[in-house]
């Protein structure tokens, strides 16, 4: 049940120094029944069968959070871990199966690529239909339609069905829409990676301008540089239950060890074979720590990769490679590069890598171990081998760590002209 807010609770449940809340979820609980019998003829044979083709699926689970005004609050967690859900709720796309959600003031929700949206109207009917169920009037959507069609860049497109716009194309108009309804809470559900990065680049800059103007934003994102750059507070959620609420880099730092964690249990890769060679096991540690412990800049990092050919190798190659959270490359080596040439792969080996003074930036990143021949083919492979930790460093963000250092150098003459 989502109802309009009368009363305000207790402010210690919103972050510190901020306004009162706007959003209240109270115990919320979501539950689907999902049908095990997919086809036609199994729904006809297990007709009047009572329940035992179906089960539910609980999403939400217990779920109380209180969201102050003027905040921006990160959804975080694993696929599937009810943070659509959640947001939809908010929103009141859905209803509860119990618990309420109270808020208060006018909601603009950008959820579904072209929720809201009808194939068969042109963009332009299109604005005015997705204005009004935003709660603008006819006479407040004219009025700043010029702003809509220009903020989405696609005004050659205006009169064009939308069931003929690509991805990016009902993103813009939608976003567009979306942020000219003058919303005190905005939802954002994963949205932003579909556009192209200008559009992006766009679609922050007036995230960034709807909280210097104290409005409430609801983000959903895999992206944990947004969640740190652009949240004050987020909530981890994990098989519909809340694990987390509080400060953003505590917060996917959490998560960063669920994900982990998950990604072990699902499934052992100690013996990743590709033909007839393996990488048996894969360690990577600060010099003089152990496995798990945090990487600072400055440090020296180890990675230490067992490796094993059933055939025997004369000649081979140890190969690493680690990767940031969004799979980029951030560094990468192998013993021919460094001009090392390793004894004859007989039996199980170990090769050692050591890479001096590091400057790796806040977060968790992944070693990729390979076993090569000398012409550089891949014997086998074993993706996310291991991983770890660089630690949160606030003055700066990204995948480099540099200590800052700043100098106003005062105003400049202005240029002469010739």
């Amino acid at each position: 049940m989502t109802t309009a807010m009368t009363s305000s609770t207790s402010a210690s449940a919103v972050p510190a120094g901020v306004g009162p809340e706007i959003i209240v979820i109270d115990d919320v609980t979501k539950r689907f029944v999902v049908r095990k019998d997919n086809s036609l003829k199994e729904r006809l044979v297990s007709f009047g069968r009572g329940r035992k083709h179906r089960e539910d699926f609980w999403a939400l689970k217990g779920v109380t959070a209180h969201i102050a005004a003027g905040t921006t609050v990160g959804l975080i967690g694993h696929n599937g871990s009810g943070k659509s859900t959640l947001l939809k709720v908010i929103g009141g796309i859905l209803d509860p199966s119990s618990g309420t959600v109270s808020r208060r003031g006018r909601v603009a929700a950008l959820l579904e690529l072209g929720a809201g949206f009808h194939p068969d109207l042109t963009g332009r009917e299109n604005v005015f239909l997705n204005a009004s169920i935003l709660g603008l009037s006819r006479q407040e959507t004219e009025e700043r339609f010029d702003d809509i069609v220009a903020f989405s860049g696609i005004a050659e497109f205006i009169d064009t069905q939308v069931k003929f716009y690509s991805s990016g194309m009902y993103v813009r108009l939608a976003f567009a829409v979306a942020v000219h309804t003058d919303p005190d809470i905005l939802l954002v559900d994963e949205i932003l990676a579909v556009g192209d990065e200008a559009f992006q680049r766009k679609c922050l800059d007036k995230i960034r301008s709807f909280q210097e103007q104290g409005r409430t934003i609801i983000l959903v994102t895999h992206s944990s540089s947004q969640v740190t750059e652009l949240c004050d507070w987020v909530i981890l959620l994990d098989k519909g239950e809340v694990r987390y609420e509080g400060e953003p880099n505590a917060g996917v730092a959490l998560l960063r060890e669920n994900l982990e964690e998950r990604r072990k249990a699902e499934g052992d890769h100690s013996d990743a074979v590709m033909g007839r060679g393996a990488i048996l096991g894969t360690r990577v540690f600060p010099a003089g720590g152990a496995p798990g412990d945090p990487v600072v800049p400055g440090s020296d990092l180890v990675v230490e990769v067992d490796f094993e050919h059933y055939d025997g190798m004369d000649e081979w190659i140890a190969a690493i490679q680690i990767d940031n959270t969004a799979g980029q490359a951030v560094y990468g080596t192998n013993t021919k590069r460094v001009a090392v040439d390793l004894e004859p792969l007989r039996a199980p080996r170990t090769v050692r890598f050591l890479m001096k003074d590091v400057r790796f930036g806040t977060g968790q990143y992944f070693v990729n171990a390979s076993l090569l021949d000398f012409a550089s083919r891949h014997i086998a492979d074993h993706p996310q081998a291991a991983s770890f930790q660089v630690p949160y460093y606030e003055p700066a963000v990204g995948t480099l760590y540099a200590e800052p250092e700043i100098v106003d150098l005062g105003e400049r003459a202005p240029v002469q002209a010739d």
